[in-house]
């Protein structure tokens, strides 16, 4: 499947963690979506309809949950401000979130503050965050690999505390979807928050939300759109929210980065989430054992259970370095520690160059 990547053409490529490859599909998404614009009629929308419940249904079945029980649109933040908005928070104003979550999560909670929400912060560890969940939580909201070292949460002690205590638990998926098996049927979660970009190989601006469906009836979000309404395209004067997801939904929909990410997903099923992740962690496993044998300190967490698809690596000038490796060719990234992050599409003989490139700029500049 590398021929499916122009990307892997020009560079060594193991940043897929910040951004995936695209495959050469999506260009033919593209290409059919001017194709439409070029000779617009009206009717275009049934199609593209149809084809956002597609994709809405694809992602669901890849994180094994039903049909009809996800929803897109432009970004997480976007998506978890609806969620956000369906609470009363004056009974139940605790949303417990830990320390290493991406910026757009606690920037949300702080900002609903204003509507009573109490943000309580604390470490990412699955026993501080069961402690810290009691009868005043509204929501306990998490990330299932963290952005900084690919950390792991172990996710089903934390959601039967909330389960005893009548809180909801969204899970931040963005950094593992795609590369870590999620069967969000048989965890009970009740949210899960993902996008497209990353492991699954679409588009910047495709993200998507996960509502277990037996909570849906008695969910009415405040931040909503006319897409959301029992029915949108009658273009009457809304009564109230659609009965299923859609009503998660916004206004008028993106339907360019859904087309966009689909033929990454399709790979990405094909291919199987078990397989990735076994390959995902034999590389990972590669990258270790060579930092180790280099004497370079390693901030992911060692055990598989425990790691995304990521290894963490700190050292003295370890930002400048990444830099440098990115202009010669060696793409990775920086959040605190130089992020290495190979997918199915990488081999072990570009892992070693890239390590070759590393250890040998890490010993100039020690």
């Amino acid at each position: 499947m590398r021929a499916e990547f122009p990307l892997l053409e020009t560079c060594v490529y193991l940043n897929s963690n910040s951004a995936g490859a695209t495959p050469r599909g999506a260009k033919a998404a593209l290409d059919e979506y001017w194709r439409t614009i070029e000779t617009w009629r009206d009717e275009a929308w049934e199609g593209w309809l149809e084809d956002l419940r597609a994709h809405a249904d694809e992602l669901a079945t890849l994180i094994h949950a039903p049909a009809g029980s996800v929803v897109c649109d432009a970004n997480v933040s976007t998506l978890f401000s609806r969620v956000m908005s369906c609470f009363d928070y004056r009974e139940r104003p605790r949303v417990v979130t830990s320390d290493r979550e991406f910026p757009a999560i606690p920037h949300i909670v702080r900002a609903f503050g204003r509507y009573g929400a109490e943000p309580v912060t604390v470490p990412f560890d699955t026993e501080r965050i069961v402690s810290a969940i009691d009868e005043r939580t509204q929501l306990v909201c998490l990330s299932h690999a963290t952005f900084e070292t690919g950390a792991l949460l172990d996710v089903a002690p934390i959601v039967r505390r909330a389960r005893e205590v009548g809180a909801l638990v969204a899970l931040d998926a963005y950094q593992s979807i795609g590369v870590v098996p999620l069967d969000v049927t048989a965890n009970g979660i009740d949210f899960v928050l993902g996008g497209a970009h990353k492991w699954l190989c679409g588009s910047y601006e495709s993200a998507f939300l996960y509502v277990r469906p037996a909570l849906l009836p008695r969910l009415h979000p405040a931040a909503t759109g006319w897409i959301a309404s029992a029915d949108p395209m009658s273009f009457a004067p809304p009564a109230g929210w659609a009965d299923g997801v859609r009503r998660f939904a916004g206004g008028t929909p993106a339907v360019l980065p859904s087309l966009f990410s689909r033929p990454g997903l399709t790979l990405i099923r094909k291919l199987g989430i078990d397989a990735i992740r076994r390959r995902s962690l034999a590389m990972t496993d590669h990258i270790l054992s060579r930092a180790d044998e280099a004497r370079i300190a390693v901030l992911t967490p060692r055990a598989p259970e425990r790691r995304g698809g990521i290894v963490a690596l700190s050292f003295p000038g370890d930002a400048a370095v990444a830099r440098e490796l990115v202009a010669s060719g060696f793409i990775c990234s920086y959040r605190g520690g130089l992020r290495i992050a190979p997918h199915f599409y990488n081999t072990n003989e570009e892992i070693d160059r890239f390590m070759d490139a590393l250890v040998q700029r890490v010993r100039r500049a020690a």
